[in-house]
């Protein structure tokens, strides 16, 4: 008898330690990584060790799909050297995408972890930002959450050591917020806000690892008053931590996440959680097999997260919509590799997935893609963003940016693309080893909004990237579309924007800059096109400041729209 329980014990240990186990089904299961990384206070604050006054120049980059511009910057947009930024979330006001809001985990000086609710804002399409500070000065705050109504309200969910969450709201595009709503909370916390036209629209939803959390057994809340304040905590089905949420066409709602029990990605959704006054019920639970796991404490980012599950809809028109699509970095199973971003799909609300789709490219197995992060555009296309080691020289893990995306529904994905230079993301640690836990991104039709964390300044700053996917040609997006569409961002700008227009058929093509008198003063594109998507990226570096219009004609179609060019 005690041999046995001896043998019993340890085969228990040995599952306990081993990262990973395999039942008797040749299933492999993951270990408990709840109590893995998370926040807590352990340093004193320390301010910035130059008061704020040591700078240098703030690091831009503008390629030819890609705009790059520091975020955490002084008045003058120069660099404040000494402190760190990492972790970033980003909101975008739904009615002028020019108002922008950022936030982030903010280290006033590198030698403390203390850390706070960092924030910035622009009106110019993130051409320069304004950085006033943090919420709360002096109060510890970190895991910063993001997102907007659709009246362009910012909101702001930031946790303390005590894991208790605050919802801080903004209604001046970011400029001044409010002092704040408690709404229970754990580490790991998550936001989204219902931005349809059912019951739900404005309703807050709020999800946590069940570990971390002030109100046990409870991990997730809800607002339905638009903030004024939140629910008694309730249990998610499945128990899924580290990762996202999206709000359906239908107002559901669908969080996804990881779990302990299997290999993949944990997908749970309630249809009711929209209604008011409602018991929260969740109608179902999936498991995503994605031939990986999501872990913590690896060496790319040794006390943080390899990245956390993405999950959003297909909001389109088009023959996706509906969809769930679910992506992550993730250490892969059948092969060993230390991190590759896998993607599903499903086409029935959630029920049953796709076989895993590896989305980058690079031969081998032996880089590390981590801190992925998908969105999806209105018009259907999908955007995932990831850091990347395969240009690393050997023994040495610098990571650049890359990017890919799909136009049909996930089936195939463009040639990934490097849009930044590497860097070495172990410099710059404000005594906490690591870049964050996630980075953060919203598509719209021309392009992919990424907040993102970097030390290509030779310490950990954030980072606005606008990405310009190059979809030309493409034929057939809409089946329906029998116009032209002409848009440009950013609008108002400094020097250059991205022109894109859509025309519904083969046709001469014109497309012209004028003055507000009618003068032509620039043209374009004067040729034949096939129907599709284009994009021009225009340069108005020799036009004084003011007002222009840009006119697109397609045969018989033609749109137009206003140029703002500032000093």
């Amino acid at each position: 008898m005690k041999k046995k329980i001896a043998l019993f014990l340890l085969i228990a240990l040995i599952t306990r330690l081993s990262p990973i186990t395999i039942t008797a089904q040749n299933h492999r299961v993951i270990p408990d990584n709840r109590e893995m990384p998370h926040e807590f206070l352990d340093q004193p604050y320390l301010p910035n060790a130059y008061n704020n006054q040591k700078t240098t120049p703030a690091m831009k980059y503008r390629g030819t799909r890609v705009v790059t511009t520091q975020v955490n910057v002084n008045a003058n947009q120069q660099n404040i050297v000494g402190d760190a930024a990492n972790e970033p979330n980003i909101a975008i006001d739904p009615r002028n995408p020019n108002n922008i809001v950022i936030g982030w985990r903010q280290f006033d000086a590198v030698q403390s972890n203390f850390r706070q609710a960092g924030y910035a804002y622009t009106s110019d399409g993130g051409q320069t930002w304004t950085f006033p500070g943090v919420i709360n000065p002096g109060i510890f705050r970190s895991d910063p959450v993001l997102d907007y109504d659709t009246s362009g309200v910012f909101y702001y969910n930031s946790l303390t050591d005590s894991y208790l969450c605050k919802v801080f709201k903004s209604i001046d595009g970011g400029a001044v917020w409010d002092t704040g709503v408690n709404a229970q909370g754990g580490d790991k916390q998550w936001m989204a806000i219902d931005r349809t036209k059912g019951v739900g629209s404005g309703n807050i939803y709020a999800w946590w690892n069940s570990v971390y959390s002030t109100c046990q057994p409870g991990f997730f809340t809800r607002s339905t008053n638009h903030g004024s304040s939140f629910e008694d905590c309730t249990i998610v089905g499945g128990y899924p931590y580290w990762g996202t949420m999206a709000v359906g066409n239908a107002g559901e709602l669908f969080i996804g996440g990881t779990t302990n029990s299997f290999n993949g990605i944990a997908v749970a959704e309630s249809q009711n959680a929209q209604i008011p006054g409602s018991s929260i019920a969740w109608d179902m639970f999936s498991e995503v097999d994605m031939d990986g796991y999501i872990s913590g404490n690896s060496q790319i980012n040794p006390v943080g997260i390899l990245g956390q599950v993405n999950i959003d809809i297909d909001r389109s028109n088009g023959p996706g919509r509906g969809n769930v699509y679910v992506a992550a970095a993730m250490i892969r199973i059948s092969t060993f590799d230390p991190g590759d971003v896998m993607f599903a799909r499903s086409k029935n609300g959630g029920i049953s997935w796709s076989n895993p789709v590896r989305i980058n490219d690079d031969p081998g197995t032996s880089n590390t893609q981590w801190l992925a992060v998908m969105s999806v555009a209105p018009t259907g296309r999908i955007d995932v963003a990831w850091l990347d080691t395969r240009d690393a020289p050997a023994g040495t893990d610098m990571s650049a940016l890359y990017y890919s995306y799909s136009v049909d529904q996930g089936n195939t994905w463009s040639v990934n693309e490097k849009l930044s230079d590497s860097f070495d993301p172990h410099v710059g640690y404000p005594q906490q080893d690591k870049m964050g836990d996630y980075i953060d991104m919203i598509s719209d039709s021309l392009g992919a909004h990424l907040a993102w964390a970097n030390t290509l300044n030779g310490e950990e700053d954030v980072y606005y990237s606008h990405i310009i996917p190059p979809i030309t040609g493409i034929v057939d997006l809409k089946a329906k579309d029998t116009y032209c569409s002409l848009s440009c961002y950013p609008n108002p700008f400094h020097s250059n924007t991205m022109i894109r227009y859509q025309i519904p058929e083969e046709s001469p093509v014109r497309v012209v800059i004028s003055d507000v008198y009618g003068q032509e003063i620039s043209t374009l594109v004067s040729k034949n096109q096939l129907a599709g998507i284009y994009n021009l990226d225009f340069s108005a570096e020799n036009l004084p400041a003011g007002y222009y219009i840009c006119k697109l004609t397609s045969g018989t179609h033609s749109a137009t729209t206003r140029l703002i060019v500032l000093q």
